[in-house]
């Protein structure tokens, strides 16, 4: 996913992945093998159900039709594109209907050992999940024995890049920087901000349409079913990471029976008083403990960036930058907030500490301008651009349709204020970029309360440290879904861990997808192995533009 650097805020709550398998039958969404999805359809709006069976049917009979990708779609050679039908309602499924953008990458194993797609969300809400068929024909070395077993199929859900994407405001406006310190230093500083969370929330409204009610995780849920039935496959098999494990949870609540394999990386807490409110809090925390590692290793390799000898040496550093881009925004256009947007990234992932470190360190010795590349907007990237707005108006639609958010804003204040006194580098932030949700202009729904047994056991994996997504996620989930597994993976932080080398993990994730086993027991894993320093600030600078903070992932 791609980093917004002119987000409202700087925080990522999540913020987080079929081919034509012969001519199978279509599953009857009533008839889920459990018995327990008759119960299912009356918790979830018998209509809905009715919808997504009905849609998914017409979706088998029509396939994808698979060509070239279109050349702006950034896809390499070896990889198709097509399109899924889906109601706009799927209580009125006869009714209006979008088109969800997916593409894929073909198996490599020949008939022989293909056992179906493989399906990819990579968070958000607002993340495409277009790029991931690309690590077949990259070639990825820790995909190469699941790429000969599945076609890696990836989507734009609904509302984002290709598939009807929405938007709350004008690209352009949104990213244009300095935007104001998130941390608010008076009363008139609040208002201020409240204000722009109203005006943003408004601004999706009038600039959305129908479809803005609809964007929801439940939805995005059901599409994905009709995505299964379009591909042929009588069963999902599915890799979500970040948000895309809430999703995947939805999925397993609203289709126990349709699972085949589910690995979810990185999990978002499903529980319903968490979702969404308290998740973003529990962020805050978590967010604190991993920034606080990041200095250590920083400080450990001071001898590379001589930014400072002790994690308080760093903090101190971090305070005095950000006090001076305050006064005096870096480039003109490097100010707190956008600081903050760069400086996140290395909470988030491992393989963003050295990049960070060594453009800050750039900075220190007089070399302002890879700090201003990173953090600042790129005004000429007005498709970029595009892209990074459509998939903030994602995440908001999501989360704030979702779940009741409160809508006083004494909470909010009380609980911003107490949480930034001890866990300050992204308390303030986080709570702005969620903020349009307590002033949201449509009406919000009540998260589902997600218990089912799987068809096959879920695969869930987890990092202790993990800020994006914290460890108790993960436990709530498996405790969720019946004869699931977690493993865990202890004194590592980095988010979205599928996709790193740490044999005791890949090698249980190819197990799983190969043969659909998993170990008797949960697992501990020993934690990957520990970023090391680059030196180069120009390469660091390149990089961490390339690999940033995802597109807003729980």
């Amino acid at each position: 996913m791609t980093r917004r650097k002119a987000a409202i805020a700087a925080a990522g709550t999540l913020a987080a992945g079929a081919l034509t398998a012969g001519l199978i039958s279509v599953p009857n969404a009533f008839a889920d093998g459990t018995g327990t999805h008759a119960q299912n359809t009356g918790r979830h709006g018998s209509a809905e159900a009715r919808g997504v069976h009905k849609a998914a049917a017409r979706a088998a009979r029509a396939g994808v039709d698979w060509k070239d990708c279109p050349a702006d779609w950034g896809l390499k050679d070896g990889v198709e594109c097509g399109w899924v039908t889906v109601p706009l309602d799927y209580a009125k499924p006869d009714g209006k209907k979008i088109k969800l953008a997916v593409d894929r990458a073909r198996s490599t194993g020949g008939k022989g050992k293909r056992q179906g797609s493989l399906v990819y969300n990579p968070g958000g809400p607002g993340g495409s999940g277009l790029a991931f068929p690309n690590r077949i024909p990259d070639k990825n070395p820790l995909w190469a024995k699941a790429a000969t077993a599945y076609d890696f199929v990836g989507f734009d859900p609904r509302g984002v890049g290709h598939s009807a994407p929405i938007s709350c405001a004008e690209p352009q406006e949104w990213v244009k920087a300095p935007k104001a310190d998130p941390v608010p230093d008076s009363e008139a500083d609040k208002r201020a901000q409240r204000k722009l969370a109203k005006e943003y929330a408004d601004g999706c409204k009038e600039r959305s349409g129908g479809l803005l009610a609809q964007m929801t995780t439940p939805n995005t849920a059901r599409d994905l079913d009709v995505i299964r039935a379009a591909l042929g496959d009588k069963k999902l098999n599915y890799l979500g990471v970040s948000y895309g494990t809430y999703l995947g949870g939805v999925y397993a609540e609203l289709f126990p029976g349709h699972i085949r394999r589910m690995i979810t990386d990185s999990v978002v807490n499903p529980s319903p008083k968490k979702i969404w409110y308290d998740v973003n809090l529990d962020q805050d925390i978590a967010f604190q403990t991993r920034w606080d590692d990041w200095k250590k290793w920083v400080a450990k390799h001071d001898d590379v960036y001589g930014i400072g000898s002790t994690p308080e040496k760093i903090e101190a550093k971090w305070r005095e930058l950000r006090s001076t881009a305050k006064k005096d925004p870096i480039g003109g256009v490097v100010g707190p907030s956008e600081l903050l947007g760069f400086f996140q990234s290395a909470p988030y992932y491992d393989s963003a500490w050295a990049e960070v470190a060594s453009v800050w360190a750039a900075y220190l010795k007089g070399d302002e301008k890879p700090l201003v590349e990173a953090a600042g907007p790129d005004m000429a990237d007005v498709e970029g651009n595009k892209a990074s707005e459509n998939s903030n108006a994602v995440y908001n639609a999501v989360e704030c349709n979702d779940a009741q958010w409160p809508r006083d804003w004494k909470t909010w204040d009380r609980d911003s204020t107490r949480l930034h006194e001890k866990y300050p580098f992204l308390t303030w932030s986080n709570a702005w970029m969620n903020y349009p949700c307590a002033v949201w202009p449509l009406g919000q729904h009540k998260p589902l309360n997600i218990h089912a047994k799987t068809s096959h056991p879920v695969l869930m994996i987890q990092a202790t440290r993990d800020a994006a997504t914290p460890y108790p996620g993960g436990v709530e989930l498996h405790k969720r879904l019946k004869g699931s597994r977690l493993i865990t993976e202890k004194g590592a932080g980095s988010h979205g861990i599928t996709n790193l080398e740490n044999d005791c993990i890949n090698k249980r994730v190819d197990a799983y997808l190969l043969k659909g086993t998993v170990d008797a027991k949960d697992v501990t894993c020993s934690p990957h192995a520990e970023p090391q320093p680059v030196k180069s600030a120009a390469k660091a600078s390149a990089k961490a533009k390339a690999a940033a903070v995802p597109a807003r992932t729980p």
